[in-house]
């Protein structure tokens, strides 16, 4: 029996791209928590979350409740982790999407905790963590190109140094970004960003892509910041030309209304983002496809379990991307080779990342795809340097929570972020 010693959580910042949203821009740094399972045979097991004040504050409370729990006993670790979150309330993290809750609350500190577990159990027996999830259906793991609008640089931020992918603003720029990305990276899949410039000229984006890359499947992500009149206003420009259309507006009712009205697979990761929003979308047929992301829902046993209800109920498969690290993106690539109906290609943050707390050469997209890591556990290792370095800037940086609004308000004064805008 291995039993857990200590969990450390060290939070970090990442310089992070000035790419629009639906409700503003991220900052000029990303926030993420490392956490570190060691147990008492000298094994450290990894896992990633958000950074955010909130998320540290669980974490840190619940990591103190599991100093003596076997590392193989995950049952246990939802448990301690729910009695020790008893009473946190409902908010969750500002990253999550979807209405807050209690459960959501607990997942999303169940998820970085479970995974470092995982990573533990593999190291102790000499496996990959995709051998613990059932194996591997698949050797290596499709992703999508994560097409953004995005300016050149953070206005009136003197210490950002411009990342050298300019901006893109219009249709032409959006197809030069995709190319970079298709040369670079060998992405067979494209999905845009959007909810950020007038719907009509995302729709023009969409043409242009599918001009220019025939034989890529496409996406269109709004973010649900369309009415329901715009969407119905805009979708014969997009009806034949993408693989599916995600959260283009507002909660399970709103997709609901345009799932009516459309032959277009209808995508969510925001209008069903917990067990508990699944019936109510099946029952009024809001979604064909569930974009899972394991800091949601809860790791990755309850990914697998997802998974499981959609292919129950004849839902498509897809996985949410954030601004994640290493860590996470090895935890995405196991979870995703070892779950046989997930066939849509995951989305990534990655290539607009320049900046990593893991040893570089373990993991890396090829053709389109990362391969699943070899090693034991998670198969990457954490670059103590690098951590440190991330960790002071962190400290620096002054940043406390995400916060796209206040990042748009530097150059907009006044910017509200409501949503829906269009």
């Amino acid at each position: 029996m291995s039993r857990i010693a200590d969990v450390t959580v060290t939070p970090v910042a990442v310089k992070d791209a000035p790419l629009l949203t639906s409700i503003g821009v991220h900052q000029p740094y990303a926030l993420r928590s490392i956490v570190e399972v060691r147990t008492g045979d000298g094994i450290t097991g990894l896992g990633e979350a958000y950074g955010d004040d909130t998320t540290l504050h669980r974490l840190r409370t619940a990591a103190a409740a599991l100093p003596g729990l076997d590392v193989f006993d995950l049952n246990g670790l939802a448990a301690r982790v729910a009695a020790a979150l008893a009473g946190v309330g409902a908010a969750t993290p500002t990253e999550l999407a979807g209405e807050a809750s209690v459960a959501k609350a607990v997942a999303s500190v169940v998820a970085p905790l479970e995974v470092a577990c995982y990573d533990a159990q593999g190291r102790l027996l000499g496996r990959p963590v995709a051998d613990l999830l059932g194996g591997r259906v698949r050797d290596a793991v499709p992703f999508s190109a994560y097409l953004f609008y995005r300016w050149a640089e953070h206005p009136r931020d003197p210490g950002y140094a411009p990342d050298g992918w300019g901006e893109a603003l219009d249709p032409d720029g959006i197809v030069a970004q995709a190319r970079r990305l298709v040369d670079e990276y060998g992405f067979a899949s494209l999905k845009l960003k959007g909810g950020v410039r007038r719907p009509e000229e995302e729709a023009e984006a969409v043409q242009a892509l599918r001009d220019a890359f025939p034989g890529h499947p496409l996406r269109l992500d709004p973010n649900a910041n369309w009415t329901i009149e715009t969407a119905l206003r805009v979708l014969p420009a997009l009806e034949g030309r993408l693989e599916y259309l995600e959260d283009p507006v507002p909660g399970r009712d709103g997709m609901a209304a345009i799932a009516a009205r459309t032959g277009l697979p209808l995508a969510t990761n925001m209008c069903v983002t917990a067990f508990e929003e699944i019936p109510e979308a099946v029952a009024l047929g809001s979604v064909r496809v569930v974009l899972g992301d394991h800091h949601y829902w809860g790791g990755l046993r309850a990914s697998q379990k997802l998974a499981g209800i959609c292919e129950t109920f004849g839902l498509g498969l897809s996985m949410h991307s954030n601004s994640h690290l290493g860590i996470s993106l090895a935890a995405m690539t196991h979870l995703a080779a070892a779950t046989p109906n997930l066939t849509y290609a995951c989305d990534t943050h990655s290539p607009w990342q320049s900046e990593d707390v893991v040893e570089p050469g373990a993991i890396a997209i090829r053709d389109g795809s990362i391969a699943v890591p070899g090693g034991p556990g998670l198969g990457v290792e954490l670059d103590r340097d690098a951590l440190a370095r991330l960790h002071e800037q962190y400290l620096r940086c002054g940043f406390r929570d995400r916060d796209d609004v206040a990042a748009m308000r530097v150059a907009v004064p006044g910017w509200t972020g409501h949503r829906p805008r269009f």
